[in-house]
């Protein structure tokens, strides 16, 4: 006699589980359609715009964040209104908004467009930062809510050129940029130089050399309406017109007047210091990089408030997506 072996009760104990979990799945599904099919339609509206935010917050935060070009400080580079992406990954990318940052083995270089914190801006506090930055980021740059007394949006970040690197030292003559870079005695003026590189940006000047007399004769005349006396005519004729001039070089204005009142009082130690800053120009500290603007009559850049710290630069000007006409990659 042949035992027998069970095999026909091994199969339909087999199928017969088949069979369930099979019923089990399609009784999960049936269930999803129907509360999928129940669902409020505004809850699926508010459920996929909160998914796109979060992609495109999520891409601005650690990959490209779009900014909106405010000012004409990098003229002929970036106009007014032009919207860039900035690759953020490149620097590392900060953890939150305003907070802390990832590591990455590239620095600013020189001649890199880049964005930074503004080392001017006064913070209405980390919660208002915060919410202003996402709903910057969720709008594309279109929506700013961070203003002014007059409506206007405030400078949170500024995009200038890297032009400044460490160990170099600057001055200006007449707006004319001079450098003399680490470990060197000699001076290379700024023009010669990016042209030695291939460098084709614009540096605008919107003052014309030849009202730099007029410019000088008002910085001294404000330096005699300091000191209570009235200028000389010649003075006052000449500086009456500097009024014409529409960008005047502020710097070269307050170091006309320096001078003057550093000559009338020499044993105020406070002109000797100021002038000799204006004399002496700018140096650039270790891991730090003087920003400017390519419109140097027209920029409120490093030469006001100083190179700006490698970990406060935010990413790089990467590309124009608007306006159309105007598409291409930042150089």
């Amino acid at each position: 006699m042949v035992e027998d072996s069970g095999g026909p009760d091994f199969f339909d104990r087999l199928q017969g589980l088949t069979e369930a979990w099979l019923t089990r799945r399609n009784r999960i599904r049936r269930v999803k359609k129907e509360k999928s099919r129940k669902k409020n339609p505004v809850l699926d509206w508010v459920e996929a715009f909160l998914w796109a935010a979060g992609v495109v917050l999520l891409i601005n935060q650690y990959l490209l964040q779009a900014y909106q070009i405010p000012s004409g400080s990098m003229i002929d580079t970036l106009l007014i209104g032009d919207h860039v992406f900035v690759n953020k990954i490149v620097y590392g990318p900060e953890l939150l908004p305003g907070l802390g940052k990832l590591p990455s083995p590239f620095k600013p270089k020189r001649n890199d467009i880049i964005i930074f914190e503004n080392p001017s801006y006064i913070s209405r506090g980390p919660v208002f930062d915060i919410a202003q930055r996402i709903i910057y980021m969720l709008t594309l740059s279109l929506v700013d809510i961070d203003k002014d007394e007059s409506g206007e949006p405030k400078a949170h970040f500024l995009i200038k050129r890297a032009v400044g690197m460490e160990g170099d030292h600057f001055t200006m003559e007449r707006g004319e940029m001079r450098l003399r870079f680490a470990g060197e005695d000699s001076w290379t003026e700024e023009r010669e130089f990016n042209g030695g590189r291939n460098w084709n940006h614009n540096i605008t000047r919107i003052m014309d050399v030849n009202q730099y007399p007029a410019l000088e004769a008002a910085g001294r005349a404000a330096a005699f309406s300091d000191l209570g006396l009235s200028p000389p005519q010649r003075l006052a004729g000449a500086g009456r017109d500097a009024g014409g001039i529409r960008y005047p070089d502020y710097l070269a204005l307050e170091r006309f007047r320096l001078e003057t009142l550093r000559g009338a009082m020499p044993q105020e130690s406070r002109y000797a210091m100021l002038l000799a800053r204006r004399r002496l120009g700018w140096y650039v500290p270790e891991g730090r990089v003087l920003p400017l603007g390519d419109n140097r009559d027209n920029s409120r850049d490093g030469r006001y408030f100083g190179p700006v710290r490698k970990t406060k630069v935010l990413g790089k000007g990467s590309i124009i997506y608007w306006p159309l006409k105007r598409m291409g990659i930042i150089r």
